[in-house]
């Protein structure tokens, strides 16, 4: 009887179930590092043009006042959040290193 049963079910492996494109997790580490990079480079590009544009503005080439204004906003809203996220990674790794193996 349990054998019929057994013949009737269809076979499963392991190997089914795993996908072939999972990434390892060294490549997850990579993309992850190179994600971080990018942002970072790109929240700096964002202070440069910021603080471009305020020396613009100074010496009377730039005339627009609300696009500078914009052009700061963004980059400090762009830091502000930067350390957030920050704070939130040493926050996370400080309660990882408090945990009691």
């Amino acid at each position: 009887m349990v054998e019929r049963i057994g013949a009737e079910l269809p076979s499963i492996s392991v190997q089914d179930k795993v996908p072939t494109g999972a990434p390892t997790p060294y490549e997850v580490t990579t993309s992850f590092a190179s994600y971080l990079k990018n942002a970072l480079h790109e929240v700096n590009a964002l202070q440069k043009a910021s603080e471009k544009m305020n020396q613009g503005l100074a010496a009377g080439q730039i005339q627009d006042l609300h696009q500078v204004m914009i052009a700061s906003q963004k980059s400090g809203i762009a830091l502000e959040l930067t350390m957030q996220l920050r704070n939130k990674v040493v926050e996370a790794y400080q309660e990882i290193m408090r945990m009691q193996i």
